[in-house]
């Protein structure tokens, strides 16, 4: 008597998960090749970002960035590429909060930015669940330059000299209307506090 042996799926090869996935951008087949290598991503973001939580959503950030990025390349060895494309979006993430925390000191060293004799920060530092909303509205109030300047300060990241540039300002204009923004909006804000 013969025994039947269970057909097993072939184990494909990268380079043809690679070719499939090039052509019919296949998310399962994607998968496929990534589910390999996902605890090295994992692992290579927790050396340089030092966060569990964050390595876990880089894990699929990566992967979300592989989807554009494998069908540009020209892929021979695909641990190796993965290793560096890991390594670059971690640094770029670092480089990114780096440039946050630099904005802040920026932003409290600068006397004609920082608010003399502030001993609080700000309302924008306040944990309120309202707050984003009444924020916008008071950034709404602004006036149009006072408004532009916080946006492109705070939402675009951008720092005085992009503004002044696109802004056709005198760098010494947009710290003026920042430091007079986050005077209004202080007081915007402590008036809709004040009658919660």
């Amino acid at each position: 008597m013969r025994f039947k042996i269970p057909y097993q799926k072939k184990k494909r090869s990268e380079e043809d998960l690679i070719k499939e996935f090039t052509s019919s951008g296949d998310l399962e087949v994607l998968g496929e090749l990534y589910s390999g290598y996902m605890h090295l991503v994992y692992g290579v973001c927790l050396k340089y970002l030092k966060d569990r939580e964050e390595s876990s959503d880089a894990v699929m950030q990566i992967f979300e960035k592989l989807i554009t990025e494998i069908p540009k390349q020209k892929i021979e060895n695909f641990r190796s590429w993965l290793h560096v494309v890991t390594k670059n979006y971690c640094l770029m993430q670092l480089r990114s909060q780096k440039s946050k925390d630099e904005k802040f000191r920026e932003w409290i060293n600068d006397p004609a930015i920082f608010m003399e004799n502030t001993i609080v920060l700000h309302p924008i530092d306040e944990d309120r669940t309202d707050f984003e909303k009444d924020l916008a509205d008071c950034i709404e109030r602004l006036k149009n330059e006072q408004k532009e300047c916080i946006r492109k300060f705070y939402f675009e990241n951008q720092c005085y000299r992009e503004i002044a540039s696109t802004m056709n300002l005198d760098e010494n204009k947009v710290k003026s209307h920042l430091q007079n923004a986050k005077r209004n909006l202080k007081i915007c804000l402590d008036e809709k506090n004040g009658q919660k």
